[in-house]
C-alpha cells in the first residue's frame, strides 16, 4: 500500500471538506476501496501516480455515442441488437462506444438513475455489456450530481432511515436561491413528504432528479465505489455527467465551485493510482473558458467536450459564413500536457447555445434558432438569476438541422451534413459521433408527442428491419450518409496528422472556407483540411492560397488525383489535402 496515494487523497479531501470532516479517515477509507478494487481485478496500487503525459490515445480513436435501446429488433434484447450492429457495420470504423446510462431509470431517458449498480433488465444485463466491451472500449456515465426519486437512497431518506437522512440537500423554501445558475426553468426546490413532514430538496434538473449531498462524505464513498465498479466492468472512459453542479453553497452560483474541481481531481487521482488506462471526461455544457477550466493543471479531466463546436459548425453552414467558427478555432488554447478534446457535432442532448455566449452575437443566435424552428426543431430555455429566461439548447436532429440555410430548405442536405462531419473529424482531439449521425435520422416528432419532451426529437428508437431496409437502398439518405461517413472515418484513422496530439493551426482566407493545418507529432505528415461552407462552387488557384504546394492529393477523393494548379470545391465539399509521395 503506498503512502503516496494516501497523501494525495488526504490533500484532496482536505481541499474539499476543510476542517468540517475527519479528512485522514476519509482518505483512508478511499484507499481501502481502491485496495478492494485492486484485489478484485488483480491489480495493485501503484507506488507513484501515472504521469500526465502518458500516451492514452491515437488517430484510431473514434467514439460512437448511443443509447442501449437506440436499435431494436422484436424478440431480442436491445443490447444484443446493438452488439450485432457494431460487429457487422462498425467494427473497423469506431473502437469505442459511449453507452449512455443503461441503468434502471424513472425519467430523462436514463439520467434519473434508480440503481447505479444494475443494468436495465429490459435492455439486457452485465453480460451484454461485457459482450460489447470485448470488442470495443467503453465509455460509461457516472451520473454524479443527482439520482431518481425512486432510488433506494431517496426512499430511505423519506423514511428517515440512516445513513440516508443526510444524502440529499434540504433548504428552507423561503431561502433566496436566485443566484443559483440553472440549466432548466423548473423550480430549484421541490417539496417532498417525509416521515419528518414536508421537506424541500434541491433539484437542479427536474423534480424527479434530486441532487445528492456531497457535503456528506458517505455520498462521496458511494460514488467512488460505483466509479470503481464501472472500471471493473470494463470502462476505459468515465464521463462525469453534470459535474459542474456537484457542490452547493448558498450565496453563490453553485457552478464550478472549488470543491467541485477538487472532487474531479480526486477521481483523477484514483485512476492515476489504480487504473491508469482510464480516461476521465467532464460534461460541462458552459461557455468555453469555464469548460476548459476542467483540465486543471493537467491534474483534473483528461478530456473535455468541445461544446462550442456543434453550434458554430451549424451556424457556419446555415449562414454560409465560417468567420465565427474560424475565429473560435484560432483562439483555442494549447492543450495542457496529457489532455485532449472530445469533438462532436451531435449527441443525445440538444445543440447547446450557452457555449457560444460571447462568440456569436445574439442576433446570430436568434437567427439560427429561427431557422431551426422552420426545420421542425424546438428550443429549451434556462432560468436566469434575474427571473428571466434565455435559450439553453436547440432540440433537433443534426441531419434535419442541415436541411437548408437561413433562406430555407434546399437540396444540399446530405452534402451539408457530411461537411459538418468532415470539419469535426479534422479537429484536434478525439471524435465522438452520435448513432443518429450514422443513420441520418430525421426529427422524431412522434417520439416528442409520446414523451412530452422536446429532447426526444433526437432520440429515435430505430426498428432494425426498417433501418436495414433503408440502409440497403442506395437512394436513401440513410444509405448515402452511412457509406460516405464510414468511408471518411476509415481514411481518417490511417493519418498520423489526425492524432489527438498532432499540432493544429487555423488558416484564415475568407468566410467561405474553414481551413485547418494538422501536422503529425513526428512531422512526417501534414494535412490541410478545407471545407466550403457555402452553396457556391469555389475555384481556388493554388498560387493564390500561398500555404499550399503543388503535387497535393486529396485523401477524400474516390480516385487518386494530384492537384497542381487549381482547387475546385463544390457546394459543402470538404477536402483533406496532403503531399503526394511516390510509393
Amino acid at each position: 500500500m503506498t503512502q503516496a496515494a494516501l497523501a494525495q487523497f488526504t490533500q484532496r479531501v482536505r481541499n474539499i471538506y476543510g476542517d468540517a470532516q475527519d479528512c485522514a479517515q476519509i482518505a483512508n477509507d478511499i484507499l481501502t476501496y481502491c485496495t478492494t478494487f485492486c484485489d478484485n481485478t488483480r491489480r495493485q496500487v501503484q507506488e507513484e501516480p501515472t504521469p500526465a503525459d502518458a500516451s492514452r490515445w491515437s488517430e484510431e480513436d473514434i467514439i460512437l455515442i448511443t443509447y442501449g435501446n437506440s436499435l431494436q429488433k422484436e424478440g431480442e434484447k436491445p443490447f444484443s441488437t446493438l452488439a450485432s450492429f457494431l460487429r457487422e457495420k462498425l467494427v473497423d470504423v469506431v473502437n469505442s462506444v459511449h453507452l449512455l446510462p443503461f441503468f434502471p431509470y424513472s425519467s430523462d431517458d436514463g439520467f434519473s438513475v434508480i440503481d447505479y449498480r444494475q443494468v436495465n433488465p429490459e435492455w439486457g444485463d452485465w453480460s451484454h455489456v461485457a459482450e460489447i466491451a470485448a470488442d470495443f472500449d467503453l465509455m460509461i456515465d457516472l451520473v454524479i450530481n443527482h439520482c431518481s426519486r425512486e432510488n433506494l437512497w431517496f426512499i430511505d431518506y423519506i423514511g428517515n432511515n440512516e445513513p440516508y437522512s443526510d444524502y440529499f440537500i434540504e433548504v428552507d423554501p423561503e431561502t433566496d436561491v436566485s443566484m443559483v445558475t440553472r440549466p432548466r426553468n423548473s423550480p430549484l426546490l421541490t417539496p417532498v413528504y417525509t416521515r419528518r413532514g414536508v421537506r424541500y430538496v434541491w433539484a437542479t434538473f427536474s423534480k424527479d432528479q434530486v441532487d445528492v449531498n456531497f457535503a456528506n462524505p458517505k455520498v462521496l464513498y458511494e460514488f467512488i465505489q460505483i466509479y470503481l465498479l464501472y472500471i471493473e466492468r470494463g470502462a476505459r472512459f468515465i464521463r462525469l455527467d453534470a459535474v459542474a453542479f456537484l457542490w452547493k453553497q448558498l450565496g453563490t452560483t453553485c457552478l464550478h465551485l472549488s470543491q467541485t474541481h477538487e472532487a474531479v481531481k480526486l477521481l483523477r487521482d484514483v485512476v492515476n493510482f489504480v487504473a491508469p488506462e482510464v480516461v476521465v471526461i467532464t460534461e460541462t455544457n458552459v461557455p468555453v473558458k469555464e469548460n476548459l477550466s476542467y483540465f486543471g493543471d493537467s491534474d483534473e479531466a483528461h478530456m473535455v467536450y468541445q461544446f462550442g463546436l456543434p453550434p458554430l459548425v451549424l451556424h457556419a453552414l446555415n449562414r454560409g459564413n465560417a468567420s465565427f467558427l474560424t475565429d473560435w478555432a484560432a483562439d483555442i488554447p494549447p492543450l495542457p500536457t496529457g489532455c485532449t478534446y472530445l469533438n462532436f457535432t451531435a449527441s443525445h442532448d440538444g445543440i447547446g447555445v450557452r457555449p457560444v455566449e460571447g462568440l456569436l452575437p445574439e442576433r446570430e443566435v436568434q437567427d439560427l434558432i429561427d431557422s431551426m424552428h422552420r426545420f421542425g426543431g424546438f428550443v429549451s430555455m434556462k432560468a436566469n438569476g434575474d427571473g428571466t429566461e434565455s435559450p439553453y439548447e436547440i432540440n433537433i436532429t443534426l441531419f434535419d438541422a442541415c436541411m437548408g440555410t437561413r433562406r430555407g430548405v434546399d437540396h444540399h442536405q446530405v452534402q451539408r451534413f457530411l461537411c459538418s462531419q468532415a470539419i469535426m473529424l479534422a479537429m484536434q482531439g478525439i471524435p465522438a459521433l452520435y448513432i443518429h449521425s450514422f443513420t441520418a435520422s430525421p426529427n422524431d416528432l412522434a417520439h416528442v408527442e409520446q414523451t412530452g419532451r422536446t429532447r426526444s426529437i433526437n432520440r429515435k428508437i430505430w426498428d432494425m428491419h426498417e433501418l436495414e431496409y433503408l440502409m440497403s437502398n442506395a437512394v436513401t439518405p440513410q444509405s448515402e450518409v452511412f457509406a460516405e461517413l464510414t468511408r471518411m472515418i476509415r481514411i481518417r484513422r490511417k493519418q498520423p496528422a489526425f492524432s489527438p496530439d498532432a499540432r493544429q493551426d487555423v488558416i484564415k482566407i475568407n468566410s467561405d472556407l474553414f481551413i485547418l493545418q494538422r501536422t503529425s507529432v513526428d512531422g512526417s505528415q501534414r494535412i490541410w483540411a478545407m471545407s466550403n461552407v457555402t452553396e457556391r462552387i469555389l475555384k481556388l488557384p493554388l498560387a493564390s492560397l500561398g500555404f499550399l504546394e503543388n503535387g497535393l492529393m486529396n485523401l477524400l477523393a474516390h480516385e487518386p488525383t494530384i492537384i497542381t494548379d487549381e482547387l475546385v470545391l463544390y457546394p459543402y465539399q470538404s477536402v483533406w489535402l496532403t503531399e503526394f509521395k511516390i510509393g
